[in-house]
């Protein structure tokens, strides 16, 4: 963003600052401290210094008032407003440790300061997880930041209580009962009119420790013409709307992932009873899109519902290694020869979207922690690159998405769609800034897809990329569900919809049940309640998405913690974020996770601040942000979360 882009935001919110009063909206506090009121009457977040946020916590809302000047954040200069009153406490309960003199310390990190117990203690002792009911604001004998014992859940440092009390923070459902699998057994299809497409070769491309098949594709040529077909396993013939196992679908909305705990939206004997096993005939609903094989454009589709036998059942390791050129031995001529042709197209397919729809290329990595089958021991560290195998699957999905979110359109169906709007200029503006500042790069423009592309295609190819591109992506707004198409930023697309995941994710099951209901001219849902749905079911996914990052990196702790106690020392190489005098924020790729080297570590000498960086008092030895720095486990702080790093 260049300085007169930048003088021309400052001045605009300066504006806004001088013709608004107070605001309504939901404050989210960040890790720093600092926080965001999102207004309910939409626009643009608003920013709120640590110090004015007072007694308000993450989820409240809130009415704030602008502050007269600028406010500083970090490297930032931006309108900064106080929060003035707490009109309604989301949170009616807070899980957290229990530490010496009734102090809790919150497990969530967007609540940045300890709260207090009032009251017996009960059978909780120092070190439990705990789970403390929150007074509503202002009522009396209350103050904001304490409350009272409600249960014990468990030891903290102890995986499967940690596990448990990330699953109590974030209200997440329990597993089905014995006796709710058991009935789930006896769940019967629909007997539905379909096609009979055994004849095809159909194969699964899934993780190899995958454990549900809801998608996978065949292909067939004619003369110029390719037809993919994407058969996604028709859970709406047997879980229909409002009955008991939708109803439970529905209060889960997503099965959540989390490394140790999978919390599935199905039971998992029908999960497995209606997925699309190899060898067995299941019953699927099917899309076949018309390509030109020359340049990847979409000519028609269909939608039908079949029967179909998987003939393969690949991973994306054995793909990806055939794409290299090593094709498994295991394969036969007909998955060598399929997988050829998919191949093929899926590449003239980016081809033509990458020319027309000019969609965000972002190559994402990903670090988790891998445990055992059991879910019981953790036994490595997995870090996830997407590559062409993962992409090959992706854009074939991606392409059935589209043709039902058209189908729903053109017929005026209600439905869900997956909406991404354009990025807020506010978020742009501090990513810009967060660049110069740490690695001196500027980004340019970055007003549209185009100008978004090109300033990703500039980076090198080295250790900041990951980070850069990890920012980056933070400063997009998310994605979610409403009942109208509209834009999907990211992907370049006006119309798209979830279909391809009925067993994991329920808007895609809510999709394939409206389109049944379409098929055997039933009643429709209506807008209203799709509206509901879409409203619902976003918020239930940002959910499952922190109780992942939570779950993710406290395990990444338990990781770094056996390392230790296995004697073993591993060095990693970190890219400085931020110095202090107490010592430097790290920033570590290779397990994505953060930490901390105290300015006692780097070595003997004094170290004072100045000008962003750390010097030694003797010596040429400096520290300043975007600094590699080759770092080992020092130890792990299960109490505050977090990793302490030394220099190696």
């Amino acid at each position: 963003m260049g300085s007169k882009r930048k003088k021309q935001f400052r001045k605009n919110k300066t504006r806004e600052i001088k013709q608004t009063k107070l605001i309504s909206g939901t404050l989210s506090v960040a890790r720093a401290g600092f926080g965001f009121v999102k207004p309910e009457t939409g626009g643009d977040e608003i920013f709120v210094p640590q110090r004015y946020i007072g007694e308000a916590i993450d989820g409240d809302t809130v009415k704030v008032e602008f502050l007269r000047e600028n406010r500083s954040r970090g490297q930032f200069k931006t309108p900064g407003a106080k929060i003035v009153a707490i009109t309604d406490r989301k949170r009616k309960t807070i899980v957290g440790e229990l530490l010496a003199g009734k102090r809790v310390r919150p497990l969530a990190r967007s609540l940045t300061e300890d709260f207090f117990l009032r009251g017996d203690l009960g059978d909780a002792e120092k070190g439990d997880w705990i789970r403390i009911n929150m007074p509503e604001p202002g009522k009396k004998g209350g103050k904001a930041l304490s409350g009272t014992l409600e249960s014990v859940i468990g030891k903290v440092g102890c995986i499967k209580d940690d596990l448990m009390a990330i699953s109590t923070e974030y209200g997440l459902q329990p597993r089905y009962t014995l006796e709710e699998e058991e009935k789930a057994l006896k769940i019967k299809s629909l007997d539905l009119e379909r096609e009979d497409l055994t004849h095809l070769f159909i194969a699964t491309i899934d993780p190899i420790d995958a454990k549900d098949y809801d998608d996978a594709i065949s292909l067939e040529l004619h003369g110029k013409t390719a037809t993919l077909g994407v058969h996604i396993a028709d859970v709406s013939a047997f879980i229909r709307p409002y009955d008991e196992f939708d109803r439970k679908a529905f209060s889960r909305s997503f099965t959540t992932y989390m490394p140790g705990m999978t919390l599935p939206m199905l039971p998992r004997n029908f999960t497995r009873l209606a997925s699309l096993n190899q060898g067995a005939t299941s019953f699927a609903s099917t899309i076949f899109i018309n390509f030109d094989r020359d340049t990847g454009e979409v000519k028609e589709s269909r939608r039908c519902r079949s029967v179909i036998t998987v003939r393969a059942r690949l991973t994306f390791d054995e793909v990806q290694s055939f794409i290299d050129g090593t094709t498994p031995g295991s394969w036969s001529e007909d998955t060598k020869t399929n997988l050829g042709h998919v191949v093929q197209l899926t590449r003239k397919m980016r081809e033509f979207r990458k020319k027309t729809e000019h969609y965000l290329e972002l190559a994402t990595t990903s670090a988790r922690v891998v445990f055992d089958k059991s879910e019981t021991e953790i036994i490595g560290m997995r870090v996830e690159n997407q590559r062409e195998a993962e992409q090959l699957v992706e854009d074939c999905m991606l392409a059935a998405n589209v043709e039902v979110a058209k189908e729903l359109s053109q017929k005026s169906v209600p439905g869900l769609f997956r909406v991404h709007p354009q990025p807020n200029e506010a978020k742009l503006f501090e990513f810009s800034e967060f660049l110069d500042a740490t690695f001196g790069i500027s980004t340019g423009d970055l007003s549209s897809r185009r100008a978004c592309n090109k300033f990703l295609e500039s980076l090198p190819d080295d250790h900041y990329k990951s980070i850069i591109t990890d920012a980056f992506l933070r400063s997009l707004p998310r994605a979610y569900y409403l009942e109208t198409p509209s834009e999907h930023f990211g992907l370049g697309k006006g119309l798209y919809s979830h279909f391809t995941s009925p067993i994991r994710r329920y808007p895609d099951l809510a999709v394939h049940q409206q389109l049944l209901c379409l098929d055997l001219k039933k009643g429709l849902r209506s807008k209203g309640d799709f509206a509901k749905l879409a409203a619902d079911c976003s918020a239930k996914e940002e959910n499952n998405d922190q109780a992942y990052f939570a779950a993710n990196d406290r395990m990444k702790l338990h990781y770094l913690k056996k390392i230790i106690n296995d004697g073993r020392t591993e060095s990693y190489e970190g890219i400085i974020q931020k110095v202090s005098t107490a010592g430097l924020v790290v920033n570590i790729p290779e397990i994505g996770i953060g930490g901390f080297v105290p300015v006692e570590k780097l070595s003997g000498e004094s170290y004072t601040k100045d000008a962003g960086k750390l010097s030694a008092q003797t010596g040429h030895r400096k520290f300043k942000c975007g600094d590699f720095i080759y770092l080992a486990v020092e130890r792990i702080d299960m109490v505050r979360g977090s990793a302490i790093f030394r220099p190696v």
